[in-house]
């Protein structure tokens, strides 16, 4: 019993090691990748969009991506054709791992968890090779005009070098052909100008065609235009008949039921006349009717209207006139009240004139006492003034005199300058008798001043020379002076201050 439990036990334990295996160990490739396990066997196995069990710890998985890689393929740099042309070729390349076992084996030789960017590169050096040892092997022309057969040529020589590294080419499209000299270009010169001229001689030809037929449209049409036109005209002629006819009958007609239009309407005119004849009288007798009343009512609002009119001018005036006589008699007054004011009022400046008259003669009165009394004292001043100033003169000596005459010596000095002073530009010119004219200038003043001093003395007998000699130092000194024309007195002074000034 013992053993079949511990049996059971085992067998669990192992179920569950299984599971657990299983559970860890299961994967599931997508169909653009391929899984590949390896370790337990000598091949590895392969899994491409399928699940499979990879054993823990004693297998490995890998991953090859299979979706496609676009590959953009240029010359580096420009290939000679087969007729020596240098050229450049640009295409455009889809390639991607292959499918079956033996290029994912290749693959995963080489590209083994790779990313897709390694093996681009990879494929875009051989691919390029392969360009190059085709261009070497066509001609330019041939290239250019069927660029199917040269890719087709460049997939089959770089197919057996791509499948060695597990890789297929699924598209090669070229997209241009380059040259430097233009050659291609020139190329289609020829096909463009054949085109040009196939396309040319097509329109003409068509141009031809559209105007013959546009030629034999426009007869076909001018037949059937004239033909319509043949039938409408006969059609308007025979509508023209028809309608002359309806007209003629018509204005008989016309004619008939106008005439009787014209009995009738003359009758019914007299009858209308006779009528408005009568309306007319029994219009104008309704109105002579109406006027009559008219008139007698306004008769009547006339005599109403006039002797209120008269009543209220007449009560106007009376109104007026009381008015009248209350205003003449208010300005009466007032004219009246004004005189006695003015009159009133001429007094008051009369009295006031005559006061103001008065009042101005006495002060003409007082002025000219005033003014008598103020001549007369004046006049005594002056007179005794003037005594005064006889005895004092009187009483004066040569001292006096001679003193006078000093103090106004400044002044006739400064009178003799002052024609110099106004002198604004001098020209001096040397008469060459040894006098300078400059020295005569300076020498004007003194001149005259000595000249003055000579009038002095011979209206005065007073010398002037000899009162200045007084001062000096010979008369100081030596009392060397002679003075003229001095009364004792004088002459006495002079000579005390001339032994003053020696003392001194």
């Amino acid at each position: 019993m013992e053993d079949y439990i511990g049996a059971i036990i085992i067998g669990a334990i192992v179920l569950i090691l299984l599971i657990i295996i299983f559970i860890s160990g299961y994967v599931k490739a997508s169909t653009d990748e391929a899984f590949i396990i390896t370790g337990l066997h000598k091949e590895p196995r392969y899994l491409i969009g399928r699940a499979g069990i990879k054993i823990p710890f004693f297998e490995k998985k890998d991953v090859l991506k299979l979706q496609l890689i676009p590959i953009d393929v240029k010359t580096s740099s420009a290939v000679p054709t087969a007729d020596y042309i240098n050229i450049m070729v640009d295409a455009t390349v889809n390639v991607q791992i292959g499918h079956t076992p033996d290029l994912i084996k290749k693959a995963s030789k080489n590209f083994l968890n790779k990313k897709p960017e390694y093996i681009a590169a990879v494929a875009r050096e051989v691919l390029e090779g392969n360009v190059r040892e085709i261009v070497g092997k066509m001609h330019l022309e041939e290239m250019v005009s069927d660029r199917q057969k040269f890719a087709t040529l460049v997939k089959e020589n770089a197919d057996p070098d791509l499948e060695a590294m597990g890789l297929v080419i699924t598209s090669f499209n070229v997209q241009n052909f380059v040259d430097d000299n233009h050659v291609i270009e020139n190329l289609g010169v020829d096909n463009v100008v054949r085109i040009q001229k196939a396309a040319a001689i097509s329109r003409a030809e068509s141009e031809r065609d559209i105007k013959i037929a546009q030629a034999q449209a426009d007869k076909a049409a001018n037949d059937e235009q004239v033909k319509s036109q043949t039938e409408i005209a006969t059609k308007q002629n025979e509508l023209a008949i028809k309608q002359s006819e309806l007209k003629q009958e018509a204005d008989t007609k016309q004619a008939v039921a106008d005439a009787a239009y014209e009995i009738q309407k003359e009758e019914q005119r007299k009858t209308i006349e006779v009528t408005r004849a009568n309306a007319d009288i029994a219009r104008q007798e309704r109105e002579t009717e109406l006027k009559q009343r008219e008139a007698d009512v306004k008769e009547q609002v006339l005599n109403a209207e006039v002797r209120k009119k008269a009543d209220a001018e007449k009560y106007r005036r009376q109104q007026e006139a009381d008015a009248n006589l209350i205003e003449r008699q208010r300005e009466a007054d007032a004219r009246k009240y004004e005189q006695e004011k003015a009159a009133e009022a001429i007094k008051a400046q009369a009295d006031a004139a005559v006061y103001a008259k008065e009042k101005e003669a006495a002060g003409i009165a007082a002025v000219g006492r005033a003014e008598a009394e103020a001549i007369q004292a004046k006049g005594l001043a002056e007179a005794e003034a003037m005594e005064k100033k006889a005895e004092a003169y009187a009483k004066y000596n040569n001292a006096a005199i001679t003193e006078m005459i000093i103090k106004q010596l400044p002044a006739i000095a400064k009178e003799v300058a002052a024609p110099i002073a106004s002198i604004d530009k001098i020209t001096v010119i040397d008469s060459g008798n040894g006098d300078s004219g400059v020295s005569s200038v300076g020498g004007y003043t003194p001149a005259v001043m000595a000249k003055v001093i000579q009038s002095v003395k011979e209206t005065t007998g007073f010398d002037l020379m000899e009162v200045m000699k007084a001062q000096t130092y010979d008369a100081k000194v030596n009392k060397n002076i002679n003075v003229t024309g001095l009364d004792a007195a004088v002459a006495k002074e002079v000579t005390k201050a001339a032994g003053e000034g020696q003392a001194e």
